[in-house]
């Protein structure tokens, strides 16, 4: 069978030229598709299932929460196997599947299995799914500089305007907000009140939600003109939540003013976030969504920042804390330099050891088509141009030439000899 290739190249060179332009043609286009990144991603290929309920133990989240999740989710097809971590108030399920499976496919099955277990955890527990990202999908880190800003004021910014248009930049999964305090309504109820009013705290909790809701009305037509009535019932301050009726006592209300303190202030927090020893920030981590190109989604958010720049507060600037572009650009840029001194060198080696420019030649010329070939490879199993792929590349190099060296030596001797009988024939 490789008799007859060689052959038939031999007998058809142009073809065989033809098909190697052709290759090395889509190998370039290859090599512009391919993703780009720094390091490999060797993450298992895991669904992350995550439940909060706040104010319970690890124990009881164990027992009620964390236990009936994983005992449910072995049971979908393609898994591997399933971890469960339990902690104050949440609980986290780390669902890993087999290497071949589509990663949405598996979301997907767990979602379908998430419907048929919710009716065995507590009343108002609901487990939520993870970003469809991989442990090294954080590929950007931003904090706001607004040094005269209050953290709560920053914070909301984050929260309700910087986060949500950084989603919306192809490529990413999530933008995970860190560091303030988010602002909430605290009611602080006084024991002593409670008792002397003989209320419990569900009953304040109670009338506190039945009176921050919207109701529905009807629609009436009157001199032919129709009305739509409706109420308005959100609580919009301090002051509406302080005089909210809990209970009514001989015919006087008992407001939640009368037996709690009610203010505005930040959520209670285990931890701060110090930039550089300056003082607290505020900022975000961006999460690259699976499979995506690392270097394409870091350029599409750094322009997205600088349109949202232009709606932030006076004085309020993005800045940047870890780009792994940079460290993207510097070691692919690396390994580049180090494939192009390897084939000037080796071709330099090949042309000195052969001392024939034909033969050479025909050697040097598979370098590019082989590299080209081989990120048309790349591309079909899903592999990015990282460092340690294109490393195993450039230690490739020497190898690609081997073959050719052997090839040339061995048909020149044969020629060789064949020439000194035809000498000796001629000259008999």
């Amino acid at each position: 069978m490789v008799h007859k290739i060689i052959a038939w190249s031999l007998r058809n060179r142009f073809m065989v030229i033809i098909l190697a332009a052709a290759l090395f043609a889509w190998g370039f286009f290859a090599v512009k598709k391919n993703p780009i990144d720094a390091i490999p991603d060797l993450s298992e290929n895991q669904v992350i299932v995550f439940t909060e309920w706040m104010g319970r133990g690890p124990q009881l989240i164990e027992d009620q929460v964390t236990y009936p999740l994983v005992t449910n989710l072995q049971g979908i097809a393609k898994v591997k196997y399933v971890r469960g971590s339990s902690m104050f108030g949440m609980s986290f399920i780390f669902v890993i599947f087999n290497d071949d499976v589509d990663i949405y496919w598996a979301r997907e099955r767990v979602l379908e299995k998430l419907s048929t277990i919710t009716s065995q955890l507590p009343q108002g527990v609901a487990p939520t799914l993870g970003p469809d990202g991989t442990g090294v999908g954080h590929i950007l880190w931003y904090t706001l500089d607004a040094p005269d800003m209050d953290l709560g004021e920053q914070r909301a910014i984050q929260d309700w305007y910087v986060k949500f248009a950084l989603q919306n930049v192809p490529g990413v999964s999530e933008i995970a907000s860190f560091g303030g305090a988010r602002q909430q309504y605290q009611v602080t109820v006084d024991p002593n009140k409670l008792l002397y009013y003989q209320l419990g705290i569900t009953d304040v909790i109670n009338a506190i939600r039945a009176s921050n809701n919207e109701s529905g009305g009807r629609k009436f037509e009157m001199s032919g003109i129709g009305y739509i009535i409706k109420t308005s019932g959100y609580l919009q301050s301090i002051e509406q939540i302080r005089n909210i009726a809990v209970k009514t006592q001989n015919s006087i209300p008992i407001r939640v003013a009368d037996i709690a303190t009610v203010q505005m202030t930040g959520e209670s927090r285990l931890g701060i976030f110090d930039q550089d020893g300056k003082g607290e920030r505020v900022g975000g981590i961006v999460v690259m969504r699976y499979g995506e190109n690392a270097d394409a989604v870091i350029n599409r958010v750094k322009a997205k920042m600088k349109e949202v720049a232009k709606g932030l507060p006076p004085g309020v600037k993005f800045d940047i804390v870890y780009d792994r572009g940079a460290l993207i650009k510097e070691s692919v840029g690396s390994i580049k330099r180090t494939l192009i001194e390897e084939m000037i060198v080796v071709s330099a080696v090949v042309i000195i050891f052969l001392f024939h420019w034909r033969s050479a030649l025909s050697i040097i010329i598979q370098i590019p088509v082989t590299l080209a070939a081989s990120f048309i490879l790349l591309n079909a199993f899903g592999i990015s141009s990282n460092i340690m792929s294109l490393t195993g590349i450039a230690l490739a190099i020497g190898v690609i030439v081997d073959n050719g060296i052997i090839m040339s030596e061995n048909a020149y001797k044969h020629l060789a000899e064949k020439y000194a009988e035809y000498q000796k024939k001629t000259h008999a």
